[in-house]
């Protein structure tokens, strides 16, 4: 008799799935969505139908590993767990002493979503804390876009993505959602059967802005002065919601002198869609209630990132659509979980303040050295030489002879090449955890629903055995994994109340109690004023202009580089692979078809380039090769192609050998959308 076990996607995706593993004689036999759930109904993308097949790869680490070979070679002995876990304790104790806990850097991805198995790994970030390492900051994904919508908004979080089904008017800016969270397009369908019209804004004609009944391209990194020249056209109109402005905003004057200063002539010149478009599109603002923007991280990674998300929840507020359900803006709703977060973490284990080091800076972190130099890295749910900026940097960081490092890893990646020890990590249908997702309100528990193959450990009990073998006392290091949940779910926030591990357990989801309908700002906004901040007294403090406003992409703007480098690189979200994730999955590896770069054929013409030719995409910090398809899929100016090959498999580099190690204007995030390339064809073989 199938067993069913309820359990969640872990991966990097707002969409945070619930899903059901069908299990016989203690072996999972079929996975499926769960149907039951309100937001992702029982559909699962193309990447996750294929998890159990992945989990049963060949190349899958089923044992500890210690290299035998020079790093970079992938080169390893099979050891026990007893000898993994002996080495690591000693030379981390070492490290500690010789150069103070700083030295460690515990390195954490994306690669698991799970607030037990991954994000900061918690027992794990306890164990870190109480060795006194260096913190690290998980900027790589919405660090900008976050900080933005947080000093206009006090909180990232904005309207339920569900209620874009209440929409008139809905503009998909940066996010190709048939490809990346899905679930969301059912909604976007509701609204259309209503009526409601779609405008897809993104460099790229994506496979959702295909099906949109508007596309408009703007160059990359332009996007906040596009949504100041839709205003301008709203204001001009005198359709700004000025009950709304005048009872729930700050700094609403100054915001109108910016506005003036971006009519449509000047904005169409500074993105590269047409003034008429413009107008139009304004227009259609201007007369339609409600107005929903749905954004996510891509167009957030650029020097501007922060301002540009500012930007986008200014639209909204000008047009009073925070205060109608359909309007608004959805970037993460993560602002609204109301998990106690601080108990997992438990930054009172810390014995001094200690500092930061960024995710996204890792070449830095390690080649440029600082007191203390990093000497012990542990990397967990990351795949850092092929997911951060600045490749080369990365490998040779990596490289240096005196620097220790752990992974844990489901398979031999290009960093685990870098390894000293490897540790065999379980996956999700093999360990419990506790989810949210960024574009829902529902809380998720996944249970275990098989015991894990070879020696794989979940990593909370790796590192309750780590902890015992240092010797650790702390009480806080050995707790199960479902105290630790009890504690997170028990944060007193009303949102919170009755959702317990044990409903969470027997029904596997619940959505938080927000009210019905949601308007998260009804009664406010969480900032000091209490207001949306049109000007912030926060930004201020940062040195950056109080007033919302538009901040050129450094790169794509560098009139001097781009004679030198003439098209902008975008690197979007793979079809086939969630960041690195299924990177070595074969099925999924045919599909992908092998690094593409995509160009617009004035821009091929101009090189002499013909679809299928290899060619070289570079800059003076690296390169990559690819396959040039021609498109006016793509504007012009823009080299479009997708992150997620793994170097190993794609020649040795893909596209973040050629970005930089260069932060956003808010939040520290990295800038792959705000990198200048020229390309070239490869000799013919």
């Amino acid at each position: 008799m199938e067993l069913k076990v309820l359990g969640a996607c872990p991966l990097d995706c707002p969409d945070g799935c619930s899903w059901v593993v069908g299990v016989e004689d203690g072996r999972a036999v079929g996975m499926r969505g769960n149907a039951d759930h309100p937001y992702t109904r029982g559909a699962l993308c193309t990447k996750v139908n294929r998890w159990l097949e992945r989990a049963g790869q060949d190349d899958r680490i089923l044992y500890p590993l210690r290299r035998v070979g020079a790093k970079g070679e992938g080169r390893f002995e099979r050891i026990s767990w007893d000898e993994a876990l002996g080495e690591i304790a000693e030379r981390l104790r070492d490290v500690a002493e010789r150069f103070g806990g700083e030295a460690i850097w515990p390195y954490w991805g994306t690669g698991s979503l799970g607030y037990l198995q991954g994000l900061e790994g918690h027992v794990g970030g306890r164990l870190f804390n109480v060795l006194g390492a260096s913190r690290h900051r998980a900027d790589i994904c919405s660090a900008a876009g976050n900080a933005g919508l947080t000093s206009i908004l006090g909180t990232p979080g904005g309207m339920d993505p569900e209620d874009l089904a209440h929409a008139r008017l809905i503009l998909l800016w940066g996010t190709n959602p048939l490809t990346s969270g899905h679930h969301v397009w059912k909604f976007v369908q509701d609204a259309r059967k209503a009526g409601a019209r779609l405008v897809a804004i993104d460099p790229v004609r994506t496979r959702t802005a295909k099906l949109a009944d508007e596309h408009l391209a703007p160059l990359p990194g332009t996007d906040a002065a596009l949504a100041f020249g839709l205003m301008n056209v709203v204001v001009g109109l005198g359709a700004q919601d000025d009950a709304f402005l005048e009872r729930h905003t700050l700094g609403w004057d100054d915001l109108r002198e910016r506005i003036a200063e971006f009519p449509p002539e000047r904005v169409a010149e500074i993105t590269g869609i047409p003034e008429d478009a413009i107008v139009a599109l304004g227009e259609r603002i201007a007369r339609t209630r409600p107005t929903a923007i749905r954004a996510t991280q891509g167009m957030q990674r650029h020097a501007g990132g922060g301002a540009a998300l500012r930007a986008l929840a200014c639209v909204p507020g000008v047009t009073g659509d925070w205060a109608r359900r359909g309007g608004g803006l959805a970037f993460s709703t993560s602002g609204h979980v109301m998990l106690d977060k601080a108990a997992l973490r438990r930054d009172d284990l810390r014995p001094g303040p200690g500092r930061t080091l960024s995710m996204s800076r890792l070449g830095e972190g390690l080649l440029d050295l600082g007191d203390p130099p990093v000497k012990a890295l542990f990397v967990m749910a990351a795949n850092p030489v092929a997911s951060t900026p600045a490749q080369g940097r990365v490998r040779r960081g990596l490289a240096r002879d005196d620097l220790f490092t752990v992974v844990m890893e489901h398979f031999p990646t290009d960093t685990t090449d870098y390894a000293d020890i490897v540790l065999p990590a379980t996956m999700q249908h093999e360990h419990a955890d506790l989810h949210e997702g960024y574009g829902h309100l529902y809380l998720t528990w996944n249970e275990p629903a098989v015991e894990p193959p070879g020696e794989c450990l979940p990593a909370t009990e790796t590192f309750r055995r780590l902890a015992r073998r240092m010797g650790l006392t702390e009480p806080a290091l050995y707790e199960s994994d479902e105290r630790m949940a009890e504690r997170a779910l028990a944060s007193g926030h009303p949102w919170m109340a009755g959702i317990t591990l044990e409903r969470l357990r027997k029904e596997g989801f619940v959505r938080m109690n927000v009210p019905d309908p949601f308007l998260p700002f009804a009664d406010g906004f969480p900032t000091p004023s209490g207001r949306l901040e049109f000007r912030s007294e926060r930004a201020a403090a940062l040195g950056l202009d109080p007033v919302a406003g538009y901040t050129p992409a450094a790169e794509v703007s560098d009139g001097a580089r781009a004679e030198r480098f003439p098209l902008v690189l975008i690197s979007a979200a793979s079809h086939h692979f969630l960041n690195t994730v299924f990177g070595n999955n074969p099925e999924l590896r045919r599909r992908a078809g092998g690094p593409v770069v995509r160009l617009h054929p004035d821009d091929a013409a101009a090189r002499g380039l013909e679809a299928g030719r290899r060619v070289r995409v570079f800059n003076d910090r690296g390169s990559f090769d690819a396959a040039v398809e021609v498109t006016d899929g793509v504007r012009t100016g823009v080299a479009a192609t997708t992150k997620g090959n793994w170097p190993k498999f794609a020649g040795g580099a893909n596209a973040n050998a050629v970005v930089d190690e260069r932060a956003t204007d808010m939040g520290g995030g990295p800038v792959f959308h705000d990198t200048r390339v020229e390309v070239e064809a490869l000799p013919e073989p």
